[in-house]
């Protein structure tokens, strides 16, 4: 029986996009409900494949987005068995480079994917060398070769020789990074057409979210499954072009009429219009902002808040905690709770230092932000997965979460040839349950609790060099990052401050424009927005990306929005001035 909802869970626009049985190009302005009607396409579909052999397959950017509307789907009742929901790069290891990587000879004798701490002490060495800063590393893939993330050409000469070596090393080692996942899986879809005829057989829909953040190789990639199964592939795709803002790492929103180009499809483009976040005054403000025409209304029912929009340009940097430590302590009084509260800014260097120096000024709120998480957070090590299980509580509520993160570490260890016939996710939950430490030390304890897991499990983790790899890689970060922390006159080393890591957010959010995409609160303060951040100084798009970020930035708001443009942060020689657009913008601040 089909799934089905009623008129209280889905308005006319996002019911219409679900109920559409041919390909859909889905536009959704902030607050529209997009996961929402994401979440209830997936659970539409599942409900009628005629088949135990197909799959519905969804991307999403980030591994956080997936476990979010995996975890809906399952509380709506819908059986997830034949959902594959994950990132690109995870579908390219899993769905093309492993079964099918012996078809390319760099691939073929096997291959690991780089840590994420041996990857920035690499780049740091190299970089050294070469005269050349790490933070101006980065890249990305296209069908035909790799670019620069850097915007600042005077350093390509030095960045493509440290790139040189990189390559190198990696081939040289027999490891991938995560654009060579994307570059060797396009390759092998190009040069085996048979890969895509398999897949089109398998998907008989495939779901992209966030589609203004997808690169042109992922585009290509897709458009080659599409084409391949001749219409038997449909294809959902949605996101915000207004929200378009990872151009420097190769992302760009397509439009509706390139894509049916591109996948020689018809597809129908559908909006979302509602915005069930914001009032309509902070709708109002950062529509303001909007780069491609989108038309928003406002359908909360707190519409009509008299929502505080504020901009300061004369606090002093030396001042800037004291003046968002004000804003955070006048949201509090007015009852606003603190895990509805955001401090942006641009870049993470600004933020880790913030929010130490926030914790010290505000010792009763908590964080959560750069700086106070106490160990490497690196999503494709095998010990950082497993510490989401060692972490958390075997209660109830977090039974299936817990079941899954069992699957995938028992397909890491399958992937790297240990033998886990004997080994179901119950079983090393029930393995992991029987753990009882009494170390206080976050470290020390997840060291015993992995000794004791694989000891319990049977498995001889030392005899697989990735996984030697990963749990050096993994206790030297957390080590270093420890250490950064403790300079801070900080200490986040008890094991309460590890286990906090996977609750539920409960403090004041501290994260980067880029990194609050999706998340939304009563109350954003967003600083640093000065012109060479916002935009980056080198941006050649400078004025339509910084409309982007300050668009994002006004769109996380439900309730309040504070913006700030400090005055006296240097580089050299040269104060930055306010962000040239924000500072142009004609608008009714409140004081």
């Amino acid at each position: 029986m089909s799934f089905s909802w009623t008129v209280a869970e889905l308005n006319q626009e996002q019911s219409d996009a679900v109920l559409d049985e041919g390909n859909v190009f889905l536009v959704a302005c902030p607050g529209s409900g997009k996961t929402r009607t994401l979440t209830y396409k997936i659970a539409f579909e599942l409900s009628r494949l005629q088949s135990t052999k197909k799959f519905v397959v969804a991307f999403t950017y980030t591994n956080r987005a997936a476990d979010e509307i995996h975890e809906r789907i399952e509380s709506l009742g819908i059986d997830t068995t034949q959902l594959w929901i994950g990132t690109i790069h995870s579908f390219c290891l899993e769905w093309i480079l492993k079964p099918y990587g012996i078809y390319d000879p760099r691939l073929a004798n096997g291959f690991r994917i780089i840590d994420g701490h041996e990857q920035e002490k690499l780049l740091e060495g190299l970089c050294r060398v070469q005269g050349v800063s790490f933070w101006d590393c980065g890249y990305y893939v296209t069908e035909d070769g790799y670019h620069l993330s850097c915007e600042d050409r005077g350093k390509h000469r030095g960045l493509h020789a440290v790139y040189a070596r990189y390559f190198q090393h990696l081939t040289d080692n027999r490891i991938l990074d995560f654009e060579l996942i994307l570059q060797y899986a396009w390759q092998l879809l190009q040069n085996r057409p048979e890969i895509s005829r398999i897949l089109s057989n398998l998907f008989p829909l495939v779901l992209v979210d966030e589609f203004q953040d997808t690169k042109k190789i992922q585009y290509s990639m897709l458009s080659s499954i599409l084409r391949a199964g001749a219409g038997r592939t449909r294809i959902f795709i949605v996101g915000d072009p207004n929200q378009a803002i990872y151009g420097s790492l190769g992302g760009f929103a397509m439009s509706v009429q390139d894509f049916r180009i591109l996948c020689g499809l018809p597809i129908t483009e559908r909006q979302l219009s509602g915005n069930y976040r914001s009032s309509a005054r902070i709708i109002q403000y950062f529509s303001h902002y909007n780069v491609f025409p989108t038309h928003i209304h406002a359908a909360s029912r707190d519409s009509t808040f008299p929502s505080a929009v504020t901009y300061n340009s004369t606090v002093l940097k030396d001042e800037l905690v004291a003046e968002v430590g004000r804003l955070i302590r006048s949201a509090l009084a007015a009852g606003t709770h603190q895990n509805e509260i955001c401090v942006l800014a641009p870049w993470w260097i600004h933020l880790a230092t913030m929010t130490r120096r926030l914790i010290g000024l505000l010792p009763d709120c908590d964080f959560d932000g750069p700086g106070t998480v106490p160990f490497s957070r690196d999503q494709e090590n095998f010990w950082y997965s497993l510490s989401r299980i060692a972490l958390t509580e075997a209660s109830p509520a977090q039974y299936k979460r817990r079941m899954r993160w069992a699957a995938e570490t028992i397909r890491d260890l399958e992937g790297e040839g240990v033998n886990v016939s004997r080994i179901t996710p119950k079983v090393l939950l029930r393995e992991s349950n029987g753990i009882q430490l009494s170390e206080r030390n976050g470290l020390l304890y997840l060291e015993q609790y992995f000794s004791e897991l694989m000891t319990r499990l049977g498995i001889d983790w030392r005899a697989f060099s990735l996984l030697s790899a990963h749990h050096q890689a993994f206790f030297s970060s957390s080590t270093e990052r420890l250490a950064k922390v403790e300079k801070e006159g900080l200490d986040f080393s008890d094991i309460d401050s590890f286990k906090k890591v996977f609750r539920p957010r409960s403090g004041i959010s501290v994260s980067t424009i880029h990194g609050v995409k999706g998340a939304e609160f009563d109350v954003v303060i967003a600083y640093g927005l000065l012109q060479g951040m916002v935009p980056h100084f080198s941006d050649p798009d400078g004025v339509a990306s910084a409309k982007k970020m300050l668009y994002v930035v006004g769109s996380r708001a439900r309730k309040h929005l504070h913006l700030i443009s400090e005055r006296g942060r240097a580089s050299g020689r040269r104060y930055y001035e306010p962000t040239a657009i924000l500072a142009q913008m004609n608008f009714a601040y409140n004081l």
